[in-house]
Parts: C-alpha cells; sequence; structure tokens
C-alpha cells in the first residue's frame, strides 16, 4: 500500500509551483540562519549567564506563565461558549478574539493603557478600589501578554471542539451528568491534545512578546524588562549579545513547535497508528464461551423496589404524536429517513429544537427539566462510548453522575456488565473492544444508569449479522425485565419483530400505524415498511376490480377495498411469477417486463423488473429456475401474479 506523503517514482512537481515554494523556504529560513551565523558561539555561555539576562529571563517565564493561567482560565470557557453555544453576535465575537494577532502589537498596547491605565477607562477604579497599578508594573506586562497571546489557545480549542461530535456530550448528559460534570470528564478529557497545543502557543507566544509590553508596561529592569525587551536594549550597544539571546528565544520557539510536532496535534502518522489500533480491536472476537455466554440468559432484575414507569408523550414541532406505553413496553420506531425518528427520541431527551416532548414518566413531569434530569439514557448508534474511559468507568459514569460512592458505583457497573457477558473487559478501553463488545458496554452503562426510559438509536446497525444476532439476543433478555420503556428506532425487520412489543411507524413527522409486530406484517400502511419487510407495495386507489396504481397501471384483487378508497397493494416477491412467454393459467395480473438486477436472498434469488405498463417489482424465485429461463439483466419477461395473492390495506 502506498504510505501518503511518499512520493510516486518519477512524479515531480511542476516547476511553476516548486521554484516559488522553494523561495519561500528560503525567505522563512535565511533569517534564522543569520542569527545561526552571527551567534559568537565562544562567548554564548557568557552572554546567557549575565545578570541582566539571567534577571530578565526569570521575569520572562514569570509572565509568560502567569498569561498562560489566566489564558486558560479565561480562554478555555470561550472557546467552548464560540464551539457549542449559539448567540447573536458569535461572528463579532470571534472576530474580536482574532483582533490582537492582526493588530500591530504596538497599538494593543496603546489600547491597554486607553483601558487600563491610570487615566484608562478602568484605571482609577482599579488603582482606588484595590490599589492596583497596572501600567509600568509586572502585573501590566502579564496583562500585556495575555492579550496578545489568548487567541492562540482560544483559537486551537475552539477547533478541537467543533471537531469532537456532540454526541458524546449528549450521551453524557442523558446519563445523568450536569453541564459542568459533562465539560471536565468528557469534554475537556477529550479535547486534551487540543488545550496542550493551545496551551503551548500561548506560552511561547507569551514569552516572545515586545510590542504591547513596551508600549503598556514600560521597560523596567527587573519589573517589566523581560528577555525580548532586554534583546531590544543589547542590540544598541552589545549586538553580540543580543543575538546570543536571540538564539535562546529561538530555541524555545522551536523546542515548543517540535513538541507540539505529533504529541499534541496529531500528525497523519499518529492518526494511522490509531486507526491500526481501532482495526486490530476490530478484529478481537467476542467471547463466545459457555462462561462467558452463560450470564446473557440471566433474566434483569426488576427495577430497584419495585418501581415501573409509564411512558405518556405529546410531541409537537417537526415530529407530532401522542405516545402512550405502560412499563415493560418495548417500541420499534421505524420509517425511511426523514420521517423523524431521531428527531422523536431527541425530543423525548430534550435535546433539540425541533421538536418539543410534553413527557410525563410514571407520576413524574419531566417536560421542564433539563436532560441530565429526565433519567431517559440514550445508546446512539456507534454506542458513543468515552475513549479516555475503561469500560468499567464507562459503565459507572451514569451512577457517579448521580451521586453514587465510586466504590459502590463500580461494583453496579461490574454487575452490570457480567449480566451482558463483558465483564472479563471492564480494564479495557473502548478501542480495546470489537463492535459487539462495545454495544454490550453501552447498554450496561444505558442500563446500570437506572433510567426510566431507554431510547436506543439503531444500536446494532453498525455490528455484523453474526455478532448482530447474539447482542440481540442479549438485548432481548435483558429488556425482559426492565422497569420503563425503551424506544428503539431500527431498520431491520428482524429487530423489529423480534425485539418489539408494538411497531410505530413513522412518515413525514407523523404516526402512521402503530400496532404489535405481528399486524404491521400482515397489514402495513406504509409502502416503505412493506417494502423493509421485503414485499412489493404499490400505492393507489382502490376500484371495484382491485387497486389503481398511483405509477400506472391496475392491480386486480380479490378483496378490494370500496371503490374510491385510498390503499396500497402489496405482493409478496415469492407470488410474483416469471415466465419468457405470456402465461394463460389463472394469473389476473399479467404484464411485461425487463429483468433490471439479480441479486441473492439466502438460497433463493430476487429478480427485479422493470416495465412501461406497470410499476417496478421484484420476484423470489430458485436460482434453478433463473437457469432454465435463462435470466439475465435486460432479458424480456412476463410477470403474473394471481389476484387471492394480492393484499389491499385501506390506507
Amino acid at each position: 500500500m502506498k504510505r501518503a506523503g511518499v512520493r510516486t517514482p518519477g512524479a515531480r512537481p511542476p516547476l511553476a509551483l516548486a521554484l516559488p515554494a522553494l523561495l519561500a523556504v528560503a525567505f522563512l529560513a535565511l533569517p534564522l540562519i543569520g542569527i545561526l551565523v552571527r551567534t559568537e558561539w565562544s562567548e554564548l555561555a557568557g552572554h546567557l549567564r549575565s545578570p541582566g539576562t539571567v534577571q530578565a529571563l526569570k521575569l520572562s517565564l514569570l509572565v509568560s506563565f502567569w498569561a498562560l493561567g489566566l489564558s486558560l482560565l479565561l480562554g478555555v470557557p470561550l472557546a467552548w461558549l464560540l464551539a457549542r453555544v449559539p448567540f447573536p453576535g458569535k461572528a463579532f465575537v470571534r472576530s474580536l478574539v482574532l483582533l490582537p494577532m492582526v493588530l500591530p502589537p504596538t497599538v494593543g498596547g496603546v489600547a491597554l493603557l486607553l483601558a487600563f491605565g491610570r487615566r484608562g477607562l478602568l484605571g482609577p477604579w482599579l488603582e482606588g478600589t484595590f490599589g492596583l497599578t497596572l501600567p509600568f508594573h509586572t502585573s501590566g506586562a502579564v496583562i500585556a501578554a495575555t492579550f496578545v497571546a489568548m487567541p492562540f489557545l482560544v483559537i486551537s480549542l475552539e477547533g478541537a471542539l467543533g471537531g469532537l461530535r456532540p454526541r458524546y456530550e449528549e450521551t453524557a448528559a442523558s446519563l445523568g451528568a450536569s453541564p459542568v460534570r459533562v465539560f471536565f470528564t468528557v469534554t475537556l478529557p477529550m479535547v486534551a491534545p487540543g488545550v496542550l497545543a493551545g496551551a503551548a502557543l500561548t506560552w511561547a507566544r507569551a514569552l516572545g512578546e515586545f510590542g504591547a509590553t513596551i508600549t503598556f508596561a514600560g521597560n523596567l529592569p527587573g519589573s517589566t524588562q523581560t528577555l525580548p525587551l532586554q534583546v531590544y536594549l543589547l542590540l544598541q550597544d552589545e549586538p553580540e549579545a543580543a543575538t546570543s539571546v536571540s538564539l535562546l528565544l529561538l530555541a524555545i520557539a522551536m523546542g515548543v513547535l517540535v513538541a507540539l510536532r505529533g504529541r499534541w496535534t496529531g500528525t497523519p502518522s499518529e492518526r494511522a497508528r490509531a486507526a491500526a489500533t481501532g482495526t486490530a480491536a476490530d478484529s478481537v472476537p467476542d467471547a463466545m464461551d459457555p462462561a462467558v455466554v452463560e450470564p446473557l440468559d440471566r433474566a434483569v432484575p426488576a427495577a430497584p423496589s419495585g418501581e415501573r414507569w409509564s411512558l405518556h408523550a405529546e410531541v409537537t414541532g417537526f415530529t407530532r404524536l401522542d405516545l402512550a406505553a405502560e412499563p415493560g413496553t418495548t417500541i420499534a420506531v421505524v420509517g425511511p429517513n426523514g420521517a423523524g425518528k431521531t428527531t422523536l427520541l431527541r425530543a423525548l431527551l430534550g435535546l433539540t429544537p425541533r421538536a418539543h416532548a410534553k413527557l410525563r414518566l410514571g407520576g413524574t413531569d419531566v417536560t421542564a427539566l433539563p436532560p441530565h434530569r429526565r433519567r431517559v439514557a440514550w445508546v446512539p448508534q456507534d454506542g458513543a462510548l468515552f475513549p479516555h474511559l475503561t469500560a468499567l468507568a464507562n459503565t459507572a459514569y451514569g451512577l457517579r453522575a448521580q451521586g453514587v460512592h465510586r466504590a459502590e458505583a463500580r461494583r453496579d457497573a461490574q454487575a452490570w456488565l457480567d449480566r451482558l457477558g463483558v465483564g472479563h473487559l471492564g480494564h479495557r478501553k473502548p478501542p480495546q473492544l470489537s463492535g459487539g463488545q462495545a454495544q454490550r458496554v453501552a447498554l450496561a452503562r444505558a442500563l446500570a444508569a437506572r433510567p426510566r426510559l431507554l431510547v436506543l438509536d439503531e444500536p446494532l446497525a453498525a455490528l455484523d449479522q453474526t455478532t448482530r444476532a447474539h447482542v440481540r439476543h442479549t438485548l432481548r433478555t435483558h429488556l425482559a425485565g426492565f422497569g420503563g420503556v425503551c424506544l428503539i428506532v431500527t431498520h431491520d425487520p428482524v429487530e423489529a419483530v423480534s425485539l418489539a412489543d408494538r411497531v410505530l411507524v413513522l412518515q413525514d413527522g407523523r404516526a402512521l400505524q402503530d400496532a404489535a409486530p405481528a399486524e404491521v406484517t400482515r397489514h402495513p400502511r406504509s409502502p416503505w415498511v412493506a417494502r423493509m419487510l421485503g414485499r412489493n407495495a404499490w400505492p393507489g386507489t382502490a376500484t371495484p376490480d382491485g387497486v389503481a396504481l398511483d405509477g400506472g397501471g391496475t392491480l386486480v384483487a380479490a378483496e378490494p377495498p370500496p371503490p374510491g378508497t385510498p390503499a396500497l397493494a402489496i405482493v409478496a416477491p415469492e407470488a410474483v411469477s416469471l415466465h419468457r412467454e405470456r402465461p394463460t393459467g389463472s394469473p389476473r395480473n399479467v404484464w411485461p417486463g425487463t429483468v433490471r438486477e439479480i441479486t441473492a436472498s439466502g438460497s433463493r434469488l430476487r429478480v427485479l423488473v422493470t416495465s412501461d405498463a406497470a410499476p417496478d417489482l421484484v420476484a423470489e424465485i430458485t436460482p434453478q429456475a433463473v437457469a432454465e429461463l435463462g435470466l439475465a439483466d435486460g432479458v424480456s419477461v412476463w410477470t403474473g401474479i394471481k389476484a387471492t395473492e394480492t393484499t389491499v390495506v385501506p390506507l
């Protein structure tokens, strides 16, 4: 495999681009080379040990670290605000953050004087109230360095926060963590590389600050004369010493940049290694030995103290429906993309402005409560396990957020992991888990948080068939003892039928059907659901003989509803017969078509047939029949459907 960054042999960059690029490198490197060439190496140690240089270095370190502390204290919340909170004037605030980076430093110093000087906007108040005079004082140098350096932290961290998908924070909130706890236990640890990179750049910029410092704080030895200011003075009397001190600052800056490379900013090579680690983890098989599988058949104990929570929700907005369910009910939510499934879940969680839910769980109205106090646990499609925590710490997270003592939380978390067959993996972090193991840990984490409502957004979609069947069995077993209501968004008919007591069909944000799985299977009221179940489905209008299809043509049915009734005609693929010649037998529905696609479906083959006389349909026949008929893409065929094989569902 060709590695990124490795030039293909024989491939040369165009000279029109390469030459200016080389000139740019030379332009940037030549001044640095000048410092190296002009440095008096024999006198370097003496210049750096001089009392003035040592004093200026100590002061520079003091000022830069204080500036870094202030930048972290103020800049981290500001970066979070810009990345996470929509508010009027955000573009202006972001421009304000960037301004010190493009403003001439001396102009920044003048602005600081007019704000914090003795005759500035706040200067007299600071001096009169606190006796604090910033100009020509070490504190003034700190303020100047913070003013010019903090934007580096804010911009770096805002980018890191922007790359962090909110689902981790939303999942933490659904487990009961307050916004502040989410910030310190999930957000900050996950953007730690961005914080470290921004902090390093901020410190280096503060260490090298000159213009704003000399304008606002002056150049007083021992008080405000930092290392860059001393270089300025040495240039007038001792150029060789100035070159030596400049070399020191250059070495520090280059050291920071080298340290950032790969360790904190995440170079491509490091990302490749991380991806390789993830791939290796995915190859770890689920433990399927009897010792592990046995706990899966152990029923989940009932809710603590026999508590059980019914669900009553009135959802308005993009998704509009009334939903009620008794304790212990599992509802599968299905529908096409854009039908409002995820919006429904997020409305119940209180995480979206697109829809609002008046929600009652048991005897408690939680409508006005924030997400972390609703006791609605969410398992996203990928599980959203916190990558910086072990499986055990992930599972205990919700309990700890609710104030449970650490030892008790970890004990309960271990019990849940054991029940789901992954207790032996508690010490591993998410990248070290396979897909099936991670999904079980995510489920254990949600159940351990003692929710009143459990919402699962396609929890098995990312798993292979074997693992999916095993996790589905696990999920079915443990939902049997859950004291609340569970909603599962799925596109898999097997999941909908095997896991749910009811199937809720959504279309355009409205409930199209809410019935038992058997009823939805027999009489689907949505073309999408019928096709999800593997059926041919065509909407139309009932006629005395059958259904006039919206796509053209008429389908004869044995028991059509009253004429004029909007209806859905449903035909199972195995009820469609294919012929090379027009059939002369009993089928009432016969029309010509053309084979467009043949795909495998278990031990049978599904044949897509298109026609100008009727909508597209799928027939399911044996491989032997395909061979005998000589079917292939583009072959002309006749399709036949008996009237008795056509089911018509009024809409």
